[in-house]
């Protein structure tokens, strides 16, 4: 299914960013989807994962943050990152005012989407998505980066690898299992990234956020 390029107003000092629709003819659920740090919402994985959720009707909007549109290699500071996400979520919200919201992204971008909600609520976003959290840095296992998911009032779903270099499953088990609205769904042999072998993780990833929305 073919996207629709947008341009999204972050604000007068940071500027546009660019961004892309995919909605499926029966869109049950619109999910404003993230990059990490690492790629812009184009990688082959992004792009991959909304072909597979509009397949089972459930629509996103990709958006790349500043620093990949300036063609930078450091990520943004949060700040900026935040009131990315932000926009972003409120351009969904513009332009389909109908569709439940959801929001949330791939590591770095799930992680300052999960912080953006810590510090404020956004009410029309129903629930939270974060295809593998980073808990900490590869090979220094802490929860610290979790404090703040204390204070998020969303549903949130943890999708997460068992092999994932920046969530060693005992603590991503403990730190879920500590939060009245997390559901945590476990992808067997899966590494940050996602490769499991021949199982098609895409796949796997859309079903599990299909399964929870529904839920909701």
């Amino acid at each position: 299914m073919k996207g629709k390029p947008i341009k999204i107003s972050v604000s007068d000092s940071i500027g546009k960013v660019s961004g892309e629709i995919i909605e499926p003819e029966k869109m049950k659920a619109m999910l404003v989807l993230a990059h990490g740090a690492g790629a812009g919402m184009s990688h082959p994985f992004m792009a991959g994962l909304s072909k597979e959720l509009a397949a089972i009707d459930i629509g996103t909007l990709r958006f790349n943050f500043p620093f990949i549109e300036q063609k930078k290699k450091r990520p943004d500071v949060p700040a900026v990152a935040h009131k990315t996400i932000e926009a972003a979520i409120q351009k969904a919200i513009e332009l389909f005012p109908d569709t439940p919201i959801y929001a949330g992204g791939k590591s770095f971008g799930g992680r300052m989407t999960s912080q953006l909600f810590s510090k404020q609520d956004i009410k029309e976003v129903k629930g939270l998505v974060f295809v593998g959290f980073p808990l900490h840095a590869p090979g220094n296992p802490s929860i610290d980066r979790a404090d703040h998911l204390q204070t998020v009032k969303k549903k949130m779903l943890f999708l997460q690898g068992t092999r994932d270099a920046l969530a060693q499953w005992d603590l991503i088990q403990r730190v879920t299992s500590s939060l009245k609205t997390a559901t945590l769904a476990k992808l067997d042999g899966a590494d940050h990234g996602f490769k499991m072998g021949k199982q098609n993780a895409l796949l796997i990833l859309a079903e599990n956020i299909k399964g929870w929305i529904s839920k909701k």
